[in-house]
Protein backbone atom coordinates (compact mmCIF):
# COMPACT_ATOMS: atom_id res chain seq x y z
CA UNK A 1 0.00 0.00 0.00
CA UNK A 2 1.19 3.54 -0.76
CA UNK A 3 2.05 5.80 2.15
CA UNK A 4 0.46 8.76 0.32
CA UNK A 5 -1.95 8.83 -2.60
CA UNK A 6 -2.27 11.98 -4.70
CA UNK A 7 -5.13 12.69 -7.13
CA UNK A 8 -4.61 15.42 -9.74
CA UNK A 9 -7.87 16.80 -11.14
CA UNK A 10 -7.45 18.09 -14.68
CA UNK A 11 -10.03 20.86 -15.28
CA UNK A 12 -8.79 21.88 -18.73
CA UNK A 13 -11.61 20.26 -20.72
CA UNK A 14 -9.20 18.68 -23.23
CA UNK A 15 -7.31 21.93 -23.85
CA UNK A 16 -3.52 21.72 -23.73
CA UNK A 17 -2.40 23.62 -20.65
CA UNK A 18 0.99 24.61 -19.25
CA UNK A 19 -0.40 24.88 -15.73
CA UNK A 20 -1.40 21.23 -15.50
CA UNK A 21 1.99 20.21 -16.85
CA UNK A 22 3.58 22.26 -14.04
CA UNK A 23 1.31 20.66 -11.41
CA UNK A 24 2.39 17.20 -12.59
CA UNK A 25 6.06 18.25 -12.47
CA UNK A 26 5.77 19.61 -8.90
CA UNK A 27 3.93 16.46 -7.76
CA UNK A 28 6.48 14.19 -9.43
CA UNK A 29 9.39 16.12 -7.88
CA UNK A 30 7.72 15.71 -4.47
CA UNK A 31 7.31 11.97 -5.11
CA UNK A 32 10.95 11.56 -6.08
CA UNK A 33 12.23 13.57 -3.11
CA UNK A 34 10.16 11.56 -0.60
CA UNK A 35 11.36 8.43 1.12
CA UNK A 36 7.75 7.29 1.41
CA UNK A 37 5.90 5.35 -1.26
CA UNK A 38 3.78 7.94 -3.12
CA UNK A 39 1.34 7.35 -5.98
CA UNK A 40 -0.03 9.97 -8.39
CA UNK A 41 -3.19 9.48 -10.45
CA UNK A 42 -4.80 11.89 -12.93
CA UNK A 43 -8.54 12.46 -13.38
CA UNK A 44 -9.99 14.28 -16.41
CA UNK A 45 -12.94 15.94 -14.70
CA UNK A 46 -14.61 18.01 -17.40
CA UNK A 47 -13.87 16.09 -20.60
CA UNK A 48 -14.28 12.52 -19.29
CA UNK A 49 -16.46 13.12 -16.20
CA UNK A 50 -13.82 11.52 -13.99
CA UNK A 51 -13.87 12.30 -10.25
CA UNK A 52 -11.65 10.55 -7.71
CA UNK A 53 -13.30 8.58 -4.90
CA UNK A 54 -12.17 10.43 -1.81
CA UNK A 55 -11.60 7.21 0.16
CA UNK A 56 -8.86 6.21 -2.31
CA UNK A 57 -6.66 9.32 -1.94
CA UNK A 58 -5.10 11.57 0.69
CA UNK A 59 -4.23 14.68 -1.34
CA UNK A 60 -6.17 16.35 -4.17
CA UNK A 61 -4.89 19.15 -6.41
CA UNK A 62 -7.51 20.58 -8.74
CA UNK A 63 -6.24 22.69 -11.64
CA UNK A 64 -7.25 25.83 -13.45
CA UNK A 65 -9.01 25.66 -16.78
CA UNK A 66 -10.88 27.65 -19.40
CA UNK A 67 -14.47 28.82 -19.49
CA UNK A 68 -17.36 29.89 -17.30
CA UNK A 69 -17.19 28.72 -13.65
CA UNK A 70 -20.98 29.03 -13.27
CA UNK A 71 -23.23 26.03 -13.90
CA UNK A 72 -23.89 25.26 -17.56
CA UNK A 73 -25.68 21.94 -17.13
CA UNK A 74 -22.80 19.48 -17.50
CA UNK A 75 -22.77 16.18 -15.63
CA UNK A 76 -19.35 16.83 -14.07
CA UNK A 77 -20.52 20.04 -12.36
CA UNK A 78 -22.71 18.26 -9.79
CA UNK A 79 -20.08 15.55 -9.35
CA UNK A 80 -17.48 18.20 -8.53
CA UNK A 81 -19.86 19.97 -6.12
CA UNK A 82 -20.50 16.64 -4.35
CA UNK A 83 -16.74 16.04 -4.27
CA UNK A 84 -16.18 19.39 -2.50
CA UNK A 85 -18.92 18.64 0.03
CA UNK A 86 -17.67 15.12 0.71
CA UNK A 87 -14.12 16.30 1.50
CA UNK A 88 -15.43 19.12 3.69
CA UNK A 89 -17.77 16.74 5.54
CA UNK A 90 -15.20 13.93 5.79
CA UNK A 91 -12.79 16.28 7.56
CA UNK A 92 -15.44 17.26 10.09
CA UNK A 93 -16.05 13.63 11.00
CA UNK A 94 -12.61 11.99 10.82
CA UNK A 95 -9.31 12.35 12.62
CA UNK A 96 -7.29 11.45 9.52
CA UNK A 97 -7.94 14.29 7.07
CA UNK A 98 -8.18 14.72 3.29
CA UNK A 99 -6.32 17.70 1.81
CA UNK A 100 -7.36 19.74 -1.21
CA UNK A 101 -5.66 22.54 -3.17
CA UNK A 102 -7.85 24.47 -5.65
CA UNK A 103 -6.36 26.58 -8.45
CA UNK A 104 -8.03 29.31 -10.55
CA UNK A 105 -11.09 27.69 -12.23
CA UNK A 106 -11.39 25.18 -9.37
CA UNK A 107 -11.05 28.04 -6.86
CA UNK A 108 -13.89 29.91 -8.63
CA UNK A 109 -16.10 26.79 -8.64
CA UNK A 110 -15.58 26.28 -4.90
CA UNK A 111 -16.21 29.98 -4.14
CA UNK A 112 -19.49 29.82 -6.08
CA UNK A 113 -20.43 26.49 -4.47
CA UNK A 114 -20.00 27.87 -0.94
CA UNK A 115 -21.71 31.20 -1.84
CA UNK A 116 -18.75 33.31 -0.80
CA UNK A 117 -19.26 36.34 -3.04
CA UNK A 118 -19.64 37.62 -6.58
CA UNK A 119 -17.78 35.57 -9.19
CA UNK A 120 -18.30 37.52 -12.40
CA UNK A 121 -16.74 38.10 -15.80
CA UNK A 122 -13.94 40.66 -15.95
CA UNK A 123 -14.19 43.63 -18.30
CA UNK A 124 -11.20 42.15 -20.15
CA UNK A 125 -9.14 38.98 -19.95
CA UNK A 126 -6.27 39.21 -17.46
CA UNK A 127 -2.90 37.65 -18.16
CA UNK A 128 0.50 38.45 -16.71
CA UNK A 129 2.76 38.43 -13.67
CA UNK A 130 1.10 40.52 -10.99
CA UNK A 131 1.70 41.45 -7.36
CA UNK A 132 -0.51 39.60 -4.88
CA UNK A 133 -1.09 41.27 -1.51
CA UNK A 134 -1.40 39.31 1.71
CA UNK A 135 -4.28 40.29 3.98
CA UNK A 136 -3.82 40.50 7.75
CA UNK A 137 -4.85 36.83 7.94
CA UNK A 138 -2.53 36.09 5.03
CA UNK A 139 0.43 37.36 7.03
CA UNK A 140 -0.10 34.32 9.26
CA UNK A 141 -0.72 31.87 6.39
CA UNK A 142 2.00 29.20 6.58
CA UNK A 143 1.90 28.61 2.80
CA UNK A 144 2.97 32.24 2.33
CA UNK A 145 5.55 32.17 5.14
CA UNK A 146 8.66 32.68 2.97
CA UNK A 147 7.04 35.08 0.50
CA UNK A 148 7.31 38.90 0.68
CA UNK A 149 4.26 41.16 0.78
CA UNK A 150 3.36 41.61 -1.97
CA UNK A 151 4.63 38.52 -3.74
CA UNK A 152 4.40 37.88 -7.48
CA UNK A 153 2.28 35.30 -9.26
CA UNK A 154 0.94 34.43 -12.70
CA UNK A 155 -2.59 35.63 -13.31
CA UNK A 156 -4.65 34.13 -16.14
CA UNK A 157 -8.42 34.58 -15.99
CA UNK A 158 -11.55 35.88 -17.64
CA UNK A 159 -13.51 35.81 -14.36
CA UNK A 160 -12.94 37.34 -10.94
CA UNK A 161 -14.09 36.91 -7.35
CA UNK A 162 -15.16 40.32 -5.96
CA UNK A 163 -17.53 41.60 -3.24
CA UNK A 164 -16.92 38.79 -0.73
CA UNK A 165 -19.75 38.04 1.70
CA UNK A 166 -17.88 38.51 4.98
CA UNK A 167 -20.80 37.18 7.06
CA UNK A 168 -20.73 33.98 5.03
CA UNK A 169 -16.94 33.71 5.50
CA UNK A 170 -17.39 34.06 9.27
CA UNK A 171 -20.25 31.55 9.29
CA UNK A 172 -18.08 28.91 7.58
CA UNK A 173 -14.85 29.82 9.35
CA UNK A 174 -13.10 30.66 6.07
CA UNK A 175 -10.53 33.44 5.56
CA UNK A 176 -9.42 35.66 2.69
CA UNK A 177 -5.62 35.49 2.77
CA UNK A 178 -4.68 37.41 -0.40
CA UNK A 179 -6.17 40.12 -2.61
CA UNK A 180 -5.41 41.80 -5.92
CA UNK A 181 -3.09 44.76 -6.23
CA UNK A 182 -4.40 47.86 -4.50
CA UNK A 183 -5.12 50.54 -7.11
CA UNK A 184 -6.71 53.56 -5.37
CA UNK A 185 -6.84 55.58 -8.61
CA UNK A 186 -8.99 52.93 -10.33
CA UNK A 187 -12.55 52.63 -9.09
CA UNK A 188 -12.78 48.85 -9.25
CA UNK A 189 -13.31 46.28 -6.51
CA UNK A 190 -10.14 44.37 -5.64
CA UNK A 191 -10.41 40.69 -6.47
CA UNK A 192 -9.98 37.96 -3.87
CA UNK A 193 -6.82 36.05 -4.79
CA UNK A 194 -6.56 33.29 -2.15
CA UNK A 195 -8.82 31.71 0.46
CA UNK A 196 -8.16 29.42 3.41
CA UNK A 197 -11.39 27.39 3.11
CA UNK A 198 -10.47 25.17 6.08
CA UNK A 199 -7.39 23.76 7.79
CA UNK A 200 -7.25 21.18 4.98
CA UNK A 201 -8.62 23.08 1.96
CA UNK A 202 -6.81 26.00 0.33
CA UNK A 203 -7.35 27.83 -2.95
CA UNK A 204 -5.76 30.49 -5.14
CA UNK A 205 -7.14 32.58 -7.99
CA UNK A 206 -3.58 32.90 -9.31
CA UNK A 207 -1.34 30.09 -10.56
CA UNK A 208 1.18 29.03 -7.89
CA UNK A 209 2.39 26.22 -10.15
CA UNK A 210 3.52 28.51 -13.01
CA UNK A 211 7.16 28.70 -14.08
CA UNK A 212 8.99 30.99 -16.54
CA UNK A 213 9.13 28.37 -19.31
CA UNK A 214 5.37 27.82 -19.16
CA UNK A 215 4.72 31.55 -19.02
CA UNK A 216 6.83 32.18 -22.11
CA UNK A 217 5.04 29.31 -23.87
CA UNK A 218 1.68 30.88 -22.95
CA UNK A 219 2.78 34.24 -24.35
CA UNK A 220 3.12 32.64 -27.78
CA UNK A 221 -0.69 32.69 -27.75
CA UNK A 222 -1.75 36.08 -29.19
CA UNK A 223 -4.76 36.23 -26.83
CA UNK A 224 -2.48 36.10 -23.78
CA UNK A 225 0.05 38.52 -25.25
CA UNK A 226 -2.67 41.01 -26.24
CA UNK A 227 -4.36 40.71 -22.83
CA UNK A 228 -1.12 41.44 -21.04
CA UNK A 229 -0.33 44.48 -23.21
CA UNK A 230 -3.93 45.75 -22.83
CA UNK A 231 -3.85 45.37 -19.02
CA UNK A 232 -0.31 46.49 -18.32
CA UNK A 233 1.01 48.21 -21.46
CA UNK A 234 3.85 47.31 -23.84
CA UNK A 235 6.55 48.57 -21.47
CA UNK A 236 5.32 46.30 -18.65
CA UNK A 237 5.01 43.39 -21.07
CA UNK A 238 8.64 43.77 -22.17
CA UNK A 239 9.78 44.26 -18.56
CA UNK A 240 7.95 41.06 -17.53
CA UNK A 241 9.71 39.09 -20.25
CA UNK A 242 13.01 40.54 -19.11
CA UNK A 243 12.37 39.71 -15.43
CA UNK A 244 10.73 36.31 -15.96
CA UNK A 245 13.62 34.43 -14.38
CA UNK A 246 14.04 36.76 -11.38
CA UNK A 247 14.45 34.52 -8.33
CA UNK A 248 12.21 36.73 -6.17
CA UNK A 249 9.13 36.56 -8.41
CA UNK A 250 7.30 33.60 -9.97
CA UNK A 251 10.23 31.23 -9.37
CA UNK A 252 9.98 31.97 -5.63
CA UNK A 253 6.19 31.55 -5.62
CA UNK A 254 6.43 28.27 -7.52
CA UNK A 255 9.09 26.93 -5.15
CA UNK A 256 7.05 27.78 -2.05
CA UNK A 257 3.27 27.39 -2.14
CA UNK A 258 2.50 23.96 -3.64
CA UNK A 259 5.70 22.28 -2.38
CA UNK A 260 5.01 23.60 1.16
CA UNK A 261 1.42 22.34 0.89
CA UNK A 262 2.61 18.85 -0.10
CA UNK A 263 5.29 18.69 2.60
CA UNK A 264 2.86 19.91 5.27
CA UNK A 265 0.24 17.36 4.24
CA UNK A 266 2.75 14.50 4.22
CA UNK A 267 3.92 15.40 7.73
CA UNK A 268 0.35 15.74 9.04
CA UNK A 269 -1.01 12.57 7.44
CA UNK A 270 1.88 10.33 8.38
CA UNK A 271 1.97 11.67 11.94
CA UNK A 272 -1.79 11.10 12.21
CA UNK A 273 -1.46 7.56 10.88
CA UNK A 274 1.25 6.82 13.46
CA UNK A 275 -0.83 8.37 16.22
CA UNK A 276 -3.93 6.32 15.27
CA UNK A 277 -1.86 3.13 14.85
Amino acid sequence: MNDLRIALLDMNNNHINQGFKNIKEISEAFRQQSEENISIEIFDVRYKNEIPAIDNFDIFISSGGPGNPHREGYEWEQKFADFLDSIYQFNKENEKKKYLFLICHSFQLASIHWNLGNICKRKSYSFGVMPVHKTEEGENEFLFKNLPNPFYAVDSRAYQFIEPDHDRFRELGMEIVAIEKFRPHINLERAVMAVRFSDEIFGTQFHPEANPEGMIENLKDDKNKDAMIENFGMEKYLETLDRMNDEDKILLTQSQILPRFLRFVKKNILNTVEAIA
